[in-house]
């Protein structure tokens, strides 16, 4: 490798050169070049387990490179603590915000800031400088109000006016659209914007999510399997190049929707009601019904009750009215369990609850089914009497799962939260299919990913309905829910207004619906 003498250009702020980072036996970071420059935005793209964040955490002091040199300004500088990143300049917003949250806005923008003109801060100075910058920037956020009690795009906000507090020269934000809705994701954008070009600050925007790069970014730094694989002007490429690129071939944007020939009703919902966990009504009388071989999309803004009604169906709250029929059988009032046993298969957002994340991946893929033959002789017994089960069944068992799914894991007796978020979707995709499922709910089921394993989820998803299964699919992603469903329900506070064929569908109308201002109901469907 060629002697590097610092950066090519007078206006590069940071440069990374021959950056190498291994975790046991995995290259998280294969020699990698970065070079930023002032007043740029840096879409730092790849698959989950590409490296970027790995990458990120080796600038900002938290993780030291096993090989490689850092320049900021021409100046060659060892970064061994986010300390040290700080004084440079940088700072860094996590997918998981580092904040305290019982203590005001204010509080955790100057935490861990000294001064050594006086004992203790102006908190009242302190919060008038925050509320300027926070009209400036037009991160909207009340100054004194506590963490606990903010939106996850507030807190966002915090983190941000916490870096501008700072005088950050370079800010990172690692996946900063993972939790936002729509509308906050758009106003990031434009903050970030007016960041980048009244401060001249860098920023380096990672992610997974192209129509965000192709958005936001200027150029564009593409990594996979720890590599760089191409830097480039964003306005020279598309989606499908970078897509291209992440994943190491063509990667399929839309879904062919096949005719498949609907059979009996698998899922019969009649009038159900139900309470949120405030007490309040959630669901009101809610009725519609599934078919073999059909996906229905349920579209709607969050807390319009998606919850609340996935929920209900799987035994995990009681309805309050109303009744719900599983293959003809009543399972209104039954367990988890009973209705697991009906042949329901469930794969919700919060993947943590589908989950033991300390359970091994080989614990963890037969969770539903352990008690059976032929994982335990026919006993009933919890994983701590595991001298009753048969672990080469297990084991035989859980690799076919894995090589089915595709499921990247150093081994099956890897705890399942090392996984990345891909291969934990593919864990519990994989253990719940095997079932063959006649009823298949499924929450969120790309939200994200990446898009090989959003590619990949959905093809799956097609193969079960092709299948015969019958699907109810929730999702706040309105491309999904048109590209996936073959009818689309849409949720309004609580209630069904609308259930349309989606080839008649128009985007207007969906939106209407969502806003409550239009129901298309069609009389069979009521």
């Amino acid at each position: 490798m060629p002697n590097y003498n610092g950066p090519r250009s007078e206006q590069t702020v940071i440069c990374m050169q021959g950056i190498t980072k291994n975790f046991s036996r995995v290259v998280a970071n294969d020699h990698i070049d970065l070079e930023v420059k002032a007043g740029e935005i840096r879409a730092l793209l790849g698959e989950n387990g590409a490296g970027k964040s790995t990458l990120m955490n080796i600038l900002y002091g938290l993780y030291k490179p096993d090989e490689g040199e850092m320049f900021f300004r021409g100046k060659k500088v060892s970064i061994r603590s986010p300390k040290d990143a700080i004084n440079l300049g940088v700072f860094m917003v996590h997918q998981h915000f580092m904040l305290v949250r019982s203590m005001t806005v204010t509080e955790n923008i100057i935490l861990g800031l000294g001064t050594s003109k006086r004992l203790f801060f102006d908190l009242d100075e302190a919060e008038k400088k925050v509320l300027k910058l926070s009209q400036k920037y037009g991160l909207k956020v009340d100054p004194q109000a506590k963490i606990e009690r903010l939106s996850v795009g507030e807190r966002q906000r915090v983190e941000i006016l916490k870096a501008l507090y700072r005088k950050a020269e370079i800010l990172i934000l690692d996946e900063p659209t993972s939790v936002l809705t729509p509308p906050e994701i758009k106003e990031l954008m434009t903050v970030l914007k007016k960041i980048a070009s009244e401060r001249s600050a860098v920023i380096i925007f990672v992610t997974h999510k192209l129509p965000e790069v192709m958005a936001i970014s200027d150029r564009v730094t593409v990594l996979r399997a720890g590599k760089v694989i191409a830097t480039m002007e964003t306005k020279h490429t598309n989606e499908e190049q970078l897509a291209e690129k992440m994943v190491g071939r063509k990667v399929l944007f839309r879904l062919e929707r096949k005719p498949v020939e609907k059979g009996k009703v698998i899922l019969e919902i009649k009038e159900v009601e139900a309470l949120n966990d405030r007490g309040l009504p959630a669901l009101k009388k809610v009725s519609f019904a599934v078919r073999e071989g059909e996906i229905l999309g349920i579209a709607g803004a969050a807390g319009n009750g998606q919850k609340e009604l996935r929920e209900v169906i799987t035994g995990l709250r009681c309805a309050t009215g109303g009744e719900f029929v599983i293959n003809g059988q009543d399972m209104t009032k039954s367990c988890p369990a009973e209705i697991i046993e009906s042949g329901v298969c469930h794969i919700p957002e919060d993947r943590e609850m589908s989950l033991v994340m300390d359970f091994s991946v080989a614990e963890n893929l037969i969770l539903e089914i352990h008690h059976k033959p032929p994982f335990s002789y026919g006993w009933f017994l919890p994983f701590q009497n595991n001298w009753f089960l048969d672990h080469k069944k297990i084991a035989e068992f859980a690799n076919g799962i894995i090589s089915e799914y595709n499921i990247a894991t150093p081994s099956i007796n890897t705890r399942s939260r090392k996984l990345s978020g891909g291969n934990i979707q593919k864990l519990i995709t994989g253990r719940e299919l095997c079932r063959n499922p006649k009823l298949l709910i499924v929450s969120q089921p790309t939200m994200g990913l990446d898009v090989g394993a959003t590619e990949y989820i959905r093809q799956i998803m097609m193969k079960q309905r092709a299948a015969g299964t019958a699907i109810l699919l929730i999702s706040e992603d309105l491309d999904e829910i048109v590209m996936m469903s073959d009818r689309i329900a849409v949720m309004y506070e609580g209630e069904i207004v609308g259930i349309v064929p989606t080839e008649k569908a128009k985007i207007e109308d969906i939106g209407l619906m969502m806003a409550g201002a239009k129901r298309m109901i069609p009389k069979n469907d009521q």
